[in-house]
């Protein structure tokens, strides 16, 4: 492809050429995978996630197809790829990545995983080597790089598009190359994402925050490996998808500004994502709901409860009010968990903050409504400046409570959730329990204990057969 921009050729010849050899990002992709499937297992809990899964049309049979964790299903890559997205990404659970633009790299791993299984089983009926775990994981270090270090300094929000464009972007290229394909597909099928319509954000905001805010990822996921098949026949590319006068990305879509890069492509995204471990939350709320935990044991230890709160300030960054800052009604579960005063409310009130609390029958409660009129959101600039500083990446919210005898809380002041990596060594404990967790939703205990040994061993996952290991994920 002659004279293509150089965002499509810089993409396509770091995940041809870059080698993935850092312990560091290898074993943090580890972690993201486990953490990743386990907020898959969970979700399938949900009918309203599992009422989407499965072959487009009910009873095909695709042979060597990629299995779905926590399913019999066995399916095309392509809606494999859909079925895995869909799963990592319902219950808001996985990692983060928070920049100019937001995002979840461990969305890509539909696309990934998907492509890996069906090649893997494919190689193997056909006599040849299986691919392995560690391809796996190289390939999430690079979608992950991908994904986040565009996000760094280029806000699609902004412009009104949802994250997930990078999603499909980043599974296009890592699948293309896991596909064996030239540097010329490559650039073909990246291409054919940018020119790809892309998806609003209008299902993340009032009045339409709605459910395909859970399953946009597997469908751009899975969108990359359809793209990435269809190069793989040849299919031509569009060498200036971006920047082409008029009817370019840029033109179109990004108010005729092209790409700025803080840095080029590495490892750096995968060793510093974002963890969510403790709440399954918005991340820019997820030091406001552990500040809201702690100020309850406060409240329960002074004899006082929810029910003695006047006024509650959050004083926060800017993403947070931009995003989660919201007042009046909330329709559904995935309104209620983008919303930083019913995330904060919830725990105040009972201490914790679980998938289940964002269902209608706990949003029920009134005091959860009455006590989010209470909360006032104030932007901190100084906070907001934090957030943004490639030194310190910190997503900061602090809590003040006022009563209504007058008294003044002092104020709970978090600034790195504990999944952060300023908080890898205490984090990393409880990501393991939560793995855990979620094994023992789905599985008996011989299974989880043979998925586990595989899991927590860095030299034994990266030996191991893809297909083998998503065989381990079987019911």
């Amino acid at each position: 492809m002659n004279n293509a921009d150089t965002v499509l050729t810089d993409i396509v010849d770091y995940v041809r050429d870059y080698p993935i050899d850092r312990d560091v990002a290898l074993e943090t992709a580890r972690n993201c995978l486990i953490d990743t499937l386990g907020c898959g297992l969970e979700a399938l809990e949900y009918p309203a996630c599992t009422k989407l899964l499965g072959p487009v049309v009910y009873g095909t049979a695709v042979p060597n197809g990629t299995r779905v964790p926590g399913t019999q299903f066995q399916l095309d890559p392509v809606q494999g790829a859909f079925n895995i997205g869909a799963i990592i990404r319902w219950l808001d659970f996985n990692d983060t990545w928070l920049a100019a633009e937001w995002g979840h790299p461990s969305d890509n791993l539909g696309g990934i995983l998907a492509t890996a299984d069906w090649l893997s089983r494919t190689a193997v009926a056909e006599g040849r080597a299986p691919l392995t775990m560690r391809e796996v994981l190289i390939a999430m270090v690079k979608a992950h790089e991908i994904q986040g270090v565009i996000a760094l300094e280029n806000s699609f929000n902004r412009v009104g598009l949802d994250h997930v464009v990078l999603v499909k972007v980043a599974t296009t290229a890592v699948v293309a190359d896991m596909l064996g394909l030239s540097r010329e597909e490559i650039l073909n099928a990246v291409s054919l994402a940018w020119v790809d319509g892309q998806s609003l954000r209008t299902y993340r905001h009032y009045p339409n925050a709605g459910s395909r805010k859970s399953w946009a990822a597997g469908d751009a996921t899975a969108r990359g490996v359809r793209l990435a098949l269809m190069a793989r026949t040849g299919e031509m590319g569009y060498p200036t998808a971006l920047s082409a006068p008029t009817w370019g990305f840029y033109d179109v879509l990004f108010n005729g500004e092209p790409f700025s890069f803080q840095r080029g492509y590495g490892s750096y995204v995968m060793e510093n994502v974002l963890f969510k471990i403790s709440f399954p939350a918005e991340f820019h709320a997820q030091t406001a709901v552990e500040a809201a935990v702690t100020l309850h044991r406060r409240l329960a230890e002074m004899g006082r409860s929810a029910a003695d709160i006047k006024r509650i300030s959050i004083r926060t960054h800017e993403a947070c009010i931009r995003i989660i800052d919201k007042q009046g009604p909330l329709n559904n579960p995935a309104d209620r968990d983008h919303c930083v005063q019913y995330m904060v409310a919830v725990p105040l009130i009972f201490g914790h903050l679980t998938a289940r609390d964002y269902e209608d029958s706990a949003a029920a409660d009134p005091r959860i409504d009455a006590l989010r009129e209470k909360i006032v959101c104030v932007e901190d600039a100084g906070f907001t400046a934090d957030y943004h500083d490639p030194a310190k990446r910190s997503i900061p919210n602090a809590l003040t409570v006022e009563l209504n005898d007058g008294t003044v809380l002092d104020e709970e002041v978090v600034e790195y959730p504990i999944g952060h990596k300023r908080r890898r060594e205490e984090g990393i404990p409880l990501l393991e329990d939560k793995f855990r967790t979620n094994l023992a939703r789905r599985f008996p205990a011989r299974q989880q204990r043979a998925i586990l040994d595989v899991s927590l061993d860095q030299a034994r996952l990266e030996s191991m057969p893809v297909h083998e290991y998503v065989d381990l994920y079987v019911i």
